[in-house]
């Protein structure tokens, strides 16, 4: 019983940092009672209700994988037989943290040891960023926050020179914001203000850092840039407007040449036929046949085909004269044939359709 007291009364708290092993101490001496019937057994208790086992050593056997997220960084640290069942916890986490109890039992009695374990991570390493315009008379605004780590995390602000890379105190016009101290505004900044500048998170595990570099601008300066700026992309916009009008150029230009033969072949005239003028052999040809035909025929005949003659050729003479005036005004008309001397030479005329005179060609 006194034994159960003393460890009772050992109840202690352990503080470590994220990463690093600790020991947690449970000694007993329920060891030299019966060996076969010792039992040791750490619990983590999560709340009043919930706890987990996290190693136990029964029948004589060792049982580390209990616990899924402490499996294979828990152990025994000694010989937890003759009375040292000290638990061993290597890169801790932050779910490491919290209550622990060593039980041992054997032949009957048991005895008992509770522990806090808290376990503290430095902040993670921080993230600087500028907020406002870096010109000259404008506020700026120095941010600083990191992601994780145990709280209270204080952040601290100071510039590091150039020369000698030595961190020096911010100016006094600086001002820290109080519900957020990783943020400094720096109001009317002027170009002494640019240079580089440091923030240190910190907490009682550690602290990490991060740089931002501040570059403030002559509001002149800055004019002359948006200027040349501007004149670069007025230049870049006419020259691409001269390419495009000298593209267009050349495409309305082979599209014209391209289109100049089709209009040519759909506005040119067909060809004009050339009439064929009546030929002393043509005509002495039809003179013999007519002549040889004329000495069979009688006076009576050669009448009435006088008479018929001058009836009916001149219809026919009139469309092929109209044709030749309108086909093409050069052509000379063709001489007209006295009938009355083709009658007394015993000749029978004979009429060509005016038609097919008209489109004999040459």
């Amino acid at each position: 019983a006194s034994c159960s007291v003393w460890l009772c009364e050992a109840q202690t708290e352990f503080k470590r940092v994220a990463e690093e092993n600790v020991t947690l101490p449970c000694h007993h001496r329920l060891g030299l009672l019966e060996q076969g019937s010792l039992d040791i057994e750490w619990l983590l208790h999560i709340s009043e209700t919930v706890q987990k086992a996290v190693i136990t050593y029964s029948g004589g056997r060792v049982y580390d994988d209990l616990n899924e997220e402490q499996k294979g960084r828990v152990s025994f640290t000694s010989n937890f037989l003759a009375g040292d069942a000290s638990l061993q916890i290597i890169s801790l986490q932050s779910s490491d943290a919290g209550k622990y109890i060593c039980k041992v039992k054997n032949a009957g009695q048991y005895e008992w040891a509770r522990i806090t374990l808290k376990v503290v991570e430095k902040p993670s390493k921080p993230k600087c960023w500028l907020e406002g315009e870096m010109l000259e008379g404008k506020e700026l605004s120095l941010q600083c926050r990191s992601a994780s780590g145990t709280a209270p995390i204080s952040y601290r602000w100071q510039r590091i020179s150039e020369e000698d890379e030595r961190a020096e105190h911010l100016p006094p016009n600086a001002r820290v914001n109080i519900s957020n101290p990783g943020q400094v505004l720096r109001k009317n900044v002027t170009q002494m203000s640019t240079g580089l500048y440091q923030c240190m998170a910190t907490n009682e595990a550690g602290q990490e850092s991060c740089v931002v570099q501040v570059t403030v601008q002559h509001a002149q300066n800055i004019g002359m840039i948006a200027g040349a700026v501007c004149g670069v992309v007025v230049g870049l916009s006419l020259l691409f407007l001269v390419v495009r009008l000298t593209i267009r150029r050349k495409e309305k230009k082979r599209y014209e040449e391209e289109e100049a033969p089709n209009e040519i072949r759909e506005d040119a005239e067909a060809p004009k036929a050339h009439l064929v003028k009546p030929s002393s052999s043509s005509s002495g040809s039809r003179s013999s046949r007519s002549g040889s035909s004329s000495t069979r025929s009688t006076a009576n005949s050669a009448s009435r085909s006088q008479r018929t003659l001058s009836t009916e050729a001149t219809p026919h003479l009139t469309p092929p004269q109209h044709s030749q005036r309108q086909g093409g005004r050069k052509e000379t008309e063709p001489k007209k044939v006295d009938y009355n001397n083709l009658v007394k030479m015993g000749v029978t005329p004979v009429m060509v359709p005016a038609q097919s005179r008209a489109f004999q060609t040459v």
